[in-house]
């Protein structure tokens, strides 16, 4: 078995996170925020970047197409079913990176077998016309048989020769539904090295999902077994229960190189950031005590913890918050701070701004500054990522009063502008929030269902900023909006503009006309 370093201890790292990733409900991302992504994955050491899914739609063509001009290290891969049309789409959108990858995929198991009613014959011949027909059209072709974990061995162990026989050069095998167990992983990818001819010319790859909780195990027992590249996603995010974290695979290697001796070429310093970026645009906030990257993996509040902390950090940190990019102090900033010290403090997180953006910042930061005592690093953070989820808006908030009282109903007064147009109304409801969320639903009337409402203070105090995450959902079309303000309720309102406008982006993607928005003029 080969890889591309040409070396048996290296793993390569690929990045699903704007192709599976994107697949979670309400995670849709903007094509300048994919772009973006691509960007960090790709300045970040990312070896495979699975930029999407070119035949899905020409928002996603596009996407992947500006992505594979735009890389600089990494291999760029799209992903198609396994028929010439699909094929073909991919190559069309991947063939201009400086190293492109058509990856083709088709179930195998039983169950998957039936959708396209196909004999394993039928199937088999299927498999070898496809990958033979991508490998004309590219040099490097990934294969993956879905559901790979719950298929016949003795079929699986078929297809995957027909598959290297047509030409892949890298053979993924995906645990499609989160089936099977470390042991079972490891087991598997050791015996279609051992068993299958020409196996040891070609990469065997993972693909786990999480539905057990045990994808990073999985993951990481495939390479023990002898697959050398595991496929994955920030901070886990994926259909379901989601996929392997990548941040969760790279530090495993690399903290405990000792019992597992590989690496990859991913620089760890910048996990934290990248992890906050996709959390910010995907609309999926990280859990406070997710595995390396979330709030509270470096947190210590027993005071057993922070008595040996004080005394020698490794009694309780196996790594350092510096190895995955956290600033070792939580520096105060002010209302007497500038904007060089802004620039600094912004640039010690990971974000390089451009003037006009630090500008904007700069004005929300001041105003932010007069209204806390402190602003602390997840203070700017929230900002920056506020800053940064505006984006092109049809509909933005002006000015919003609550009134509120012991006695329901309470009220709320709006100003919303549509398309440059402002809108003034006053409704009622229970509660503060749903008054606001009512009066906007007066200007802009619209049939998407809340499924998420969800708020979590940035720091503490009664001073904190929120951030509030809404998810909606409208004729199967899921968005999701995040907003953070030290007013729960302008915090939750912005929130839920964002999710309409990008409620609005996706009815453009489907061919719905929205240019005149339907609004009803109360003011």
């Amino acid at each position: 078995m080969t890889t591309d370093a040409n070396d048996a201890g290296r793993v390569l790292i690929f990045d699903t996170t704007l192709r599976d990733g994107e697949q979670s409900p309400g995670a849709t991302m903007t094509h300048n925020e994919k772009l973006e992504i691509a960007g960090l994955l790709d300045e970040m050491g990312v070896d495979i970047i699975e930029a999407g899914f070119p035949i899905a739609s020409d928002g996603d063509f596009a996407a992947v197409s500006e992505i594979a001009k735009n890389a600089n290290r990494a291999t760029i891969c799209g992903l198609a079913r396994a028929n010439y049309k699909d094929i073909d789409r991919c190559w069309e959108a991947v063939k201009h990176a400086r190293s492109p990858r058509i990856h083709t995929f088709i179930g195998t198991s039983p169950l998957h077998r039936a959708i396209p009613n196909l004999t394993k014959d039928e199937m088999a011949d299927r498999i070898h016309d496809t990958v033979t027909h991508a490998r004309n059209l590219c040099d490097n072709v990934q294969w993956s048989p879905m559901d790979a974990t719950r298929t016949e061995w003795d079929y699986l162990a078929r297809v995957v020769e027909i598959a290297i026989r047509a030409g892949a050069t890298t053979i993924n095998i995906p645990d499609t539904v989160g089936y099977t167990a470390p042991v079972e992983s490891a087991d598997l990818i050791r015996r279609l090295v051992a068993e299958v001819p020409g196996a040891d010319e070609i990469i065997f790859a993972t693909h786990c999902h999480n539905d057990l909780g045990m994808a990073t195990a999985n993951a990481l027992a495939a390479v023990e077994g002898g697959a050398r590249q595991i496929e994955c996603t920030i901070n886990g995010l994926g259909e379901r229960a989601g996929n392997t974290a990548l941040e969760e695979v790279v530090m495993a290697l690399k903290v405990r190189h000792d019992i597992m001796p590989f690496v990859t070429g991913v620089d760890s310093t910048k996990l934290m950031h990248v992890s906050r970026r996709v959390a910010t645009v995907s609309g999926f906030p990280v859990q406070f005590n997710k595995a390396i990257v979330g709030k509270n993996a470096f947190a210590h509040e027993s005071g057993i913890h922070q008595d040996g902390m004080l005394k020698n950090a490794e009694t309780f940190e196996i790594m350092r918050p510096e190895d995955v990019g956290l600033s070792e102090t939580n520096l105060v900033m002010g209302k007497h701070s500038g904007r060089a010290a802004l620039r600094s403090k912004l640039k010690d997180l990971g974000f390089e701004v451009a003037d006009n953006q630090l500008a904007d910042i700069f004005v929300r930061f001041k105003a932010l500054a007069d209204r806390k005592k402190e602003v602390y690093d997840e203070d700017l953070l929230a900002l920056v990522q506020d800053a940064g989820a505006e984006g092109e808006q049809r509909l933005a908030l002006k000015f919003l009063r609550v009134i509120c009282g012991t006695e329901a109903p309470q009220s709320a007064d709006l100003t919303l502008t549509v398309d440059g147009t402002d809108h003034q109304v006053t409704a009622n409801g229970d509660g503060p929030v749903d008054a606001a969320f009512n009066a906007v639903k007066d200007i802009f009337p619209h049939a998407a269902r809340l499924q998420l409402y969800q708020v979590h203070a940035v720091t503490e105090g009664t001073d904190a900023q929120a951030t509030v995450t809404v998810r909606m959902e409208e004729d199967g079309r899921i968005v999701t909006g995040q907003s953070a303000d030290t007013d729960t309720v302008v915090a939750s309102v912005r929130a839920y503009v964002a999710a309409l406008n990008r409620l609005l982006v996706r009815r453009e993607k489907a061919g719905k006309d929205t240019k005149e928005i339907s609004y009803r003029d109360v003011s």
